[in-house]
């Protein structure tokens, strides 16, 4: 179930954002309406869940001898799932090239104010959604008064990524959780529109349209803003 908490930013509810993805992924979300939420210390980035160096030096003081203090935060890791989204307006060649392949994917175009509508009520765990912030590791501290904190921070080389995420602390579940868990999720709330990939060839557009078609889904198909015609 989705929980407000007032310690993490949030973007206004109107904000967009949007998720690339291929075209096996979307299927997946439609057939089983579960989204998907990677473990983080699976991600690409190796500082996920970690503090900058300030904080880190803090904690040291803190601590002491007392390794199990950190042992702990390095554990914390493995329980916490995230689901990533990008905010923007409109939509990113960037994000096209990162995580699509061969001219084939798709983007799903939401709401935060449809994100939170859509986690669904009877999911055992909290949800929580909050707005990542790009700060020097070096010089900036990471506070650490909120358990959720560590993962809403990230070194600034990632400032493209411009990243709202979907995030769960499942240590109190018992879950043995290897690439990550699923959770039940509204997809007609979740989804206000479907864009295809913009260099893709005609036949996969229409495989796309007409898998949604059979699955019971009317989503609203829009064409890409990087196919529009030159006007000279």
């Amino acid at each position: 179930m989705y929980v407000c908490n007032e310690d993490i930013k949030l973007p206004h509810p109107d904000t967009i954002v949007w998720k690339y993805l291929d075209l096996s992924k979307f299927l997946d979300l439609l057939l089983r309406r579960q989204l998907f939420m990677s473990r983080s210390d699976k991600f690409e980035d190796q500082y996920e869940g970690t503090f900058s160096e300030p904080t880190y030096d803090e904690l040291i003081k803190i601590s002491g001898d007392n390794t199990e203090f950190l042992d702990n935060y390095k554990q914390h890791r493995k329980n916490v799932v995230i689901s990533s989204w990008h905010i923007n307006e409109y939509e990113s060649y960037a994000m096209w090239q990162i995580f699509t392949k061969n001219n084939e994917g798709l983007a799903i175009q939401s709401t935060i104010g449809r994100m939170q509508a859509a986690l669904a009520p009877e999911n055992t765990y909290e949800q929580h959604i909050g707005e990542v912030e790009y700060i020097d590791y070096k010089k900036e501290k990471i506070p650490f008064d909120n358990n959720f904190f560590p993962f809403l921070f990230k070194r600034k080389s990632f400032q493209y990524e411009r990243e709202v995420r979907i995030i769960s602390d499942l240590t109190n579940h018992n879950l043995q959780i290897h690439e990550g868990v699923k959770t039940d999720v509204d997809i007609n709330k979740l989804i206000e529109k479907i864009y295809i990939h913009p260099k893709s060839q005609n036949w996969y557009k229409n495989l796309v349209i007409q898998l949604m078609q059979q699955l019971g889904f009317d989503f609203r198909i829009e064409k890409s803003d990087l196919e529009s015609d030159i006007l000279i």
